[in-house]
């Protein structure tokens, strides 16, 4: 049985009409005819005051549900890829209306931040990250949108709500993929190990160009040069690919704009 017609069964139920019901738990009745004729799904925050309301357990009225909301949702998002990068007025559209149909969804919020440019537009990401934090169970999601309302509050030169943000987010010194590079065997083990080398090796070379960043600002140039060139070593040894390209550019890029720096 769907959302929907579970709704109109327990409503029914309780002898009352749409209008009746829609009063009770303070929201329109248009959003009850939608719900039971399967043209929107309730807000992820109805769910407790149906579920009371009916007298019977969030799981028993939602579980059906919330796997349909996810997959719904997850179809919008990987809709919303197809422009992102690309064309992020559309991707945003794609998400915006998704979330006309399923309000507060976390996976659609989440997917949105990625469409916000939060240096020209931090108020819009602080509240959209903010209304991932309230609405999420996921904690990849929750600490994500934490992520980003630090970039948003640092774009507002306001460090203290960025440190305060960041203080939210947990070290965690492994990952998912490392522990199963560790633990599995065969296939499993060799693809868990190069997708951890991949992102190791895109966390190392964004390191090296924070840290080289950070001996500029203290006029260490020489310290600044020995940190590209230890990045531009390690993608030669490693013999990277075409896709870090970008890298190999702005590294040597940034050597030379430094080594007349150097007395």
């Amino acid at each position: 049985m769907n959302i929907g017609k579970k709704i109109k069964t327990l409503r029914r139920a309780k002898g009352l009409t749409q209008e009746e019901l829609a009063s009770s738990i303070n929201i329109s009745f248009q959003a009850i005819s939608k719900w039971e004729n399967n043209i929107s799904l309730p807000d992820i925050t109805m769910m407790p005051i149906l579920a009371s309301f009916f007298g019977v357990s969030i799981d028993e009225l939602f579980d059906h549900s919330l796997k349909e909301i996810e997959e719904k949702a997850l179809e919008i998002a990987k809709e919303s890829w197809k422009y992102r990068g690309n064309d992020d007025k559309k991707a945003r559209d794609i998400l915006l209306a998704g979330l006309n149909d399923y309000p507060n969804n976390d996976i659609l919020l989440s997917n949105l931040l990625y469409v916000i440019d939060y240096s020209k537009n931090p108020d819009a990401t602080i509240k959209v990250a903010s209304k991932v934090v309230d609405v999420t169970k996921n904690d990849s999601i929750r600490y994500d949108a934490y992520r980003f309302m630090a970039y948003a509050y640092k774009s507002k030169d306001d460090l203290e709500s960025a440190r305060a943000s960041l203080n939210q987010i947990p070290e965690i010194y492994f990952s998912k993929l490392s522990e199963e590079a560790c633990i599995l065997t065969g296939e499993e083990k060799w693809l868990a190990a190069c997708r951890e080398e991949g992102q190791a090796l895109y966390t190392l070379m964004l390191m090296k160009e924070k840290i080289a960043e950070s001996c500029i600002e203290k006029w260490q140039y020489k310290e600044a040069l020995k940190e590209y060139e230890q990045a531009l070593a390690v993608l030669d040894v490693l013999e990277a690919n075409d896709n870090w390209n970008e890298w190999r550019e702005a590294f040597k890029k940034y050597i030379e704009e430094i080594k007349p720096k150097i007395h």
